[in-house]
């Protein structure tokens, strides 16, 4: 009976105490207007990039040669959804 291990119950006002401390050292994040703005303007900005891109490789594959891309890395880029980087 000497290996079994008792377990005292902790105080609800110290578990409230440990909570406030991990939140308070925890980063806040705001989430505002601002910030929904800011993230549908960066996903547009990649689904027009990633259009024209796929224009471009339809109709002047050797402009791609010509950015430093192979053919590959064009059609990976292509093949993201807009709200992948």
């Amino acid at each position: 009976m000497d290996d079994i291990r008792t377990f005292t119950p902790v105080p609800h006002q110290l578990v409230r105490k440990l909570a406030r401390l991990a939140a308070a050292e925890a980063p806040r994040r705001y989430y505002g207007l601002a910030a929904l703005r800011s993230t549908m303007a960066a996903w547009s900005e990649r689904a027009r990039f990633r259009w024209a891109l796929a224009q471009m490789a339809k109709d002047n594959p050797h402009l791609i040669d010509d950015i430093g891309l192979t053919s590959w890395q064009v059609e990976e880029e292509i093949a993201k959804r807009f709200w992948r980087r």
